[in-house]
């Protein structure tokens, strides 16, 4: 199929990848221009998101935050302005739910559909095609991207109606930080009671305590290797999403909370830009001891 890709970074560039690998013209648009990596692919370059528009019948955006969805979708020489009846806008960015719902109406209006699908997993799984995608929006809208979705991802799930896809990613968010939290809080634990925090967490993935935040972020905390898959300043935008949208609900999430003020201090010290697992830093800061020496 003719599709469109728009935001081609760290995880948008792989994920295009895989859809020119699977067979797809792909129309490519990002603030950086085209990764040259994909023209080789087969990408095709485009001046504006409109002109990718014209030339797609699905049309994928993957950009950081709610603003830029929005002026993407209907700023100037946007995605509506390239849109006829038919076609199908899938935003697999993570932003907020009730702005999602409104750009899906506005998009509908065109005559058009929408589908939120956000996606978990990172740098990593972006390269790999091994995201999570949770899918808000018609179903046979998700029946016709689905085979694009699987080019990307191994875990798919339609979860509901426009929006649905984004609550399920702000959850997603929320138990990554907290698991991201007691890991770095038992590993420090660990080393300051002088025991090998590397053989700490080779015990405990054998364990009901497993998880792969333990695996792989467990491993960021011993080997200080804390360059981003995912950074601190994003992972603090999705929990934003959760306090804001709690307040709106009458809700309290007390662990949310603390985990967006442990990322907050670490940024505070310059470290917005490290992988999200650098929130162990924070408490490695009130502990005054690390859990291994910085390289």
């Amino acid at each position: 199929m003719k599709v469109g890709f728009i935001g081609l970074g760290i995880m948008g560039a792989p994920m295009a990848g895989h859809l020119i690998a699977a067979g797809h013209t792909l129309y490519g648009q990002s603030r950086s221009g085209v990764p040259q990596a994909l023209k080789d692919q087969g990408a095709i370059a485009c001046a504006d998101a409109a002109e990718v528009a014209k030339n797609a019948d699905i049309i994928f955006l993957m950009v950081p935050d709610t603003p830029h969805v929005e002026a993407v979708l209907f700023g100037e020489k946007g995605v509506a302005e390239g849109l006829s009846a038919g076609k199908i806008v899938v935003d697999m960015s993570s932003i907020s739910p009730v702005a999602t719902k409104a750009f899906a109406q506005k998009i509908n209006a065109l005559g058009c559909d929408y589908l939120d699908a956000p996606v978990s997993g990172g740098e990593v799984g972006a390269k790999a095609g091994t995201l999570t995608i949770m899918v808000g929006g018609p179903d046979g809208a998700f029946e016709t991207v689905k085979p694009m979705f699987e080019a990307m991802g191994k875990n798919i799930t339609l979860v509901g109606g426009n929006g649905d896809g984004q609550t399920t990613k702000v959850a997603n968010q929320i138990i990554v930080a907290l698991t991201i939290e007691a890991v770095g809080e038992a590993l420090l634990f660990a080393s300051k009671a002088g025991a090998d925090p590397a053989k700490v967490r080779q015990a405990l993935m054998g364990g009901f305590a497993n998880s792969r935040i333990l695996e792989v972020h467990g491993e960021r905390m011993v080997k200080r290797t804390f360059n981003p898959g995912f950074r601190i300043e994003l992972h603090q935008k999705d929990l934003n999403l959760a306090l804001d949208g709690a307040r709106q609900l009458g809700l309290a999430l007390p662990s949310t909370a603390l985990a967006q003020q442990l990322f907050s201090a670490v940024a505070a010290q310059g470290g917005g830009g490290l992988d999200h697992s650098g929130l162990v830093k924070a408490l490695e800061l009130m502990a005054n001891h690390t859990i291994a020496p910085d390289a």
